[in-house]
């Protein structure tokens, strides 16, 4: 018998990119070994990851993501927004506010359109969690500071201070003077496995350009260095805020693009606002 080719969509969020396949049409039986191999840069399609538009029995659509190792995570910031962008522009929902079911939870997305298309969307991203069995984090492989959500812990001898949050998947933040002096390739992958995260984290560093702007950079549990991470920029909007860093009201610098976020004090939601991008469409036949 031949086996069809799975047709899919290439979209980015910011440079977040990742292969997008509609799950109302195409079946896709091992989606850890498709997102491995249509992740590669080389011999795939290249991309940050695989993501399944699917149908929901709670929300307009759900979305399932996986990373480039195969592992499948909670949520992604970035490609929420492509979703909503490709079940509009798709015609799969036209609802708008749009209901999305993620492995968080159900969260609801505003469209910002033009010409019947979306071009940014504004995510409700819910609460920042940071009770440690939620996030997951382990406060006794890490040290106390005088802020009860900020800890200390070494990577290769060298201390540093982080901010455990959940906002959908596990995040460490930390502060440094410059960004671009990071040895991402060397840092990363000690942070996403430290022992305080029990399953893995997403590591961040930020700058503080002002109180309303900060830049960052991101090594992501399961697909290394990205170019831009939405439930990561919400996490350091977040510690900024409980650090006195910065104001509930930020714009986030990302090697991608820019991110706009807020934290209201009114309903301690954060809201995430960027745009989504379709790049190309086609058929893969690994």
């Amino acid at each position: 018998m031949i086996r069809r080719a799975m047709r899919f969509t290439k979209m980015h969020g910011i440079g977040n990119d990742y292969v997008y396949v509609n799950g109302f049409t195409e079946k896709v039986a091992d989606p850890a070994d498709v997102a491995r191999k249509v992740s590669d840069r080389h011999f795939g399609i290249g991309s940050d990851g695989l993501i399944l538009i699917l149908p929901s029995d709670k929300a307009d659509v759900r979305m399932r993501m996986f990373n480039i190792d195969g592992s499948e995570g909670e949520m992604c910031g970035n490609g929420i927004r492509c979703v909503a962008k490709y079940a509009y522009d798709h015609g799969l929902s036209k609802s708008n506010p749009m209901r999305i079911e993620t492995g968080r939870g159900v969260l609801t997305l505003d469209l910002k359109t033009a010409g019947g298309k979306v071009e940014s969307v504004t995510v409700n991203m819910g609460t920042p969690i940071f009770e440690p069995e939620k996030i997951p984090f382990d406060p006794s492989r890490a040290k106390a500071t005088g802020n009860p959500r900020v800890y200390r812990y070494a990577l290769e001898g060298e201390e540093m201070e982080v901010i455990p949050i959940s906002t959908g998947n596990p995040h460490s933040v930390s502060f440094v003077d410059d960004v671009e002096k990071l040895d991402l390739n060397r840092i990363g992958p000690l942070a996403e496995r430290h022992p305080a995260f029990p399953k893995r984290v997403n590591a961040h560093w930020a700058q503080v350009i002002s109180p309303r702007e900060l830049r960052m950079r991101t090594w992501e549990r399961g697909s290394g260095i990205t170019w831009a991470c939405g439930t990561g920029a919400s996490a350091v909007c977040v510690a900024g805020v409980i650090t006195g860093r910065s104001e509930r009201k930020v714009l986030i610098h990302l090697p991608g693009g820019d991110l706009n976020i807020e934290w209201r004090e009114s309903d301690n939601n954060i809201y995430k606002t960027g745009p989504a991008t379709e790049v190309f469409s086609g058929e893969w036949n690994g």
